[in-house]
This record gives structure tokens, sequence and C-alpha cells, in this order.
């Protein structure tokens, strides 16, 4: 009797640590969208806004934003900014535009992420319109120039720890994602399952 009381503690035991091992591993996966959504919210880690309109009046200062374009290993595109840097009036928007250029014989589809530094600044840099809200794609040896509005939020200049900022970097960085097109032209080669 003692030792089946046992038995059944013990698989209690167990059940409860396996319960609670995949309820951290679910929680670890989850742990990346809210963090992301987060970022976004907040601006944290430098993540611009995403808004929709222009800001409500122009502030007084005027920062120097400069631009920066990296593509990850094994995508074969040229990817750049137009213009090193401008001047941009809090408030006011600013349209610049990356260069994209697919160096290879196939179709490539790319995702641009992106970063503010210093990553205080991501709070109040609002971005209306960017190719980075959507996957693009370019096909063989298509060149492209991709449009970013975005405006300084004139509410930073209420924050005292942007004070001393003077020059704030948009970064990018293009990520190759999946085809779907070369998918389902593999799945057609590969014929009906089965």
């Amino acid at each position: 009797m003692r030792d089946a009381a046992a038995s059944r503690s013990a698989r209690r035991h167990a059940l409860g640590a396996a319960a609670f091992a995949i309820g951290m591993i679910g929680v670890a996966y989850a742990a990346v969208p809210f963090y992301a959504l987060f970022c976004r919210a907040t601006g944290y880690e430098g993540t611009p806004q995403r808004v929709v309109g222009d800001a409500v009046g122009e502030g007084h200062r005027i920062l120097r934003v400069a631009f920066d374009a990296n593509v990850a290993a094994g995508l074969p595109v040229r990817f750049e900014p137009e213009t090193e840097s401008i001047h941009a009036r809090v408030g006011k928007a600013a349209t610049v535009f990356f260069r994209a250029e697919n160096r290879s014989d196939r179709t490539v589809s790319a995702r641009a992420v992106f970063n503010v530094t210093p990553e205080l600044a991501g709070a109040w840099f609002d971005k209306v319109q960017c190719f980075c809200f959507n996957e693009q794609r370019l096909g063989p040896h298509e060149s492209a120039e991709w449009p970013v509005v975005f405006y300084l939020d004139p509410a930073l200049e209420k924050d005292a720890s942007m004070a001393e900022v003077r020059s704030i970097t948009l970064s990018y960085t293009l990520f190759a994602t999946p085809d779907p097109g070369a998918a389902e032209e593999s799945s057609r080669r590969a014929g009906p399952a089965g």
C-alpha cells in the first residue's frame, strides 16, 4: 500500500515537472512577439514608431538624421541610401529613398529590419510610410527606389534625455525571406505526393 502511494506521488511530481517545463517553453516562445510589440509601442531598443498621418505642429529643433543600409550575408542585393543624411526639423515630415539592386539571375524576396541610434530616440522617430513595413521582391537584375516618410515627434523637445542629442541614425539591414514562388515551383516539379 505504501509503495502504491509513493508511486502515485512520484508520478504526480513527474507530471507537475513536465507541465512546468512545457509551460516555460510556451512562455519563452510567447516572449518574442510580446517583446517586439513592447519595442514598437515604446521605442525601446531604438525601435521607431509606426504612425498614421503627420505630426501636429512643428518644433524648433533641427537634428541631423543619418541613414545606414546593410545586407545580410548571402543576399545578392546592393542596398544603399540615396543620401547620407539630412537635417530635419522636429515635427516636419521628410521623405528619403533607399536604392536596391538585385545582382542575381533569380527573383529575391527580402525584408528590412530597422533600428534607430541613439536608442532613446526610437520613441520619437515616427514612420508614416516605409518599405520595411512589407516584404520586398526584386526580379533578376531589377532595381528599385524604396521610400521612407518620417518625422521626429515634437514631444522630443520636452524630453530632457534628448536635450544633448544632435544626430540620429536610422539603420536598416536587409534579410532574405523565403520566396513563395520558388516553393510552389519546387512542389510542382516533385509531382503529387503519395
